[in-house]
């Protein structure tokens, strides 16, 4: 690969490079717009835990972290709901795909496989980049809902932590 790169003319890689920047942004705009209704209330929630953790010297009180535990639990709930529902989205679009490549491809009479196969999958582009958005959305929103769940996970590690702490505190102080 490094033999192909040092032969193409440096000109023509920042050309494909931009090109593919300015695809890939609105690629971006399109999954960013599909998934936002989707995950909104989580992205937020998150946002506001990662706030209350940044000031290190005032760890969050153990009350925080019980609403932190209670509230991220429904938000999870409500999110992977929407995941799924985003993922019959997904398989729409592929299936959207792939009735126009195969409308485009049966109806040509003439040309190889190979020709028939090219100009199937030029007609139904468009189809093709809604579909990988959808599928990165579904993706995203997977691995949205599976990092909340790892947060939550460790807000409650830490919040049993805590609860053990007082209890050691109090049978000590108790005596």
């Amino acid at each position: 690969m490094n033999f192909l790169l040092q032969e193409m003319p440096k000109d023509r890689v920042e050309e494909l490079e931009s090109r593919i920047e300015n695809n890939s942004k609105q690629l971006d705009s399109i999954v960013n717009s599909i998934i936002k209704p989707y995950c909104e209330d989580l992205d937020e929630y998150v946002l506001f835990v990662k706030d209350l953790l940044k000031d290190g010297e005032n760890p969050p009180t153990t009350q925080e972290l019980e609403d932190v535990c209670l509230n991220l639990s429904t938000r999870i709930y409500f999110a992977s709901g929407m995941a799924e529902y985003l993922g019959i989205r997904d398989d729409i679009a592929k299936a959207v795909y792939k009735e126009i490549y195969n409308a485009s491809r049966n109806s040509l009479t003439k040309g190889t496989v190979a020709d028939k196969d090219s100009i199937a999958a030029l007609h139904s582009q468009e189809e093709a980049i809604i579909s990988a958005a959808y599928t990165r959305s579904y993706k995203i929103m997977k691995a949205k809902v599976e990092n909340a769940q790892e947060l939550l996970g460790s807000a409650k590690k830490v919040l049993s932590h805590r609860i053990q702490e007082e209890s050691l505190t109090n049978l000590n102080g108790g005596r």
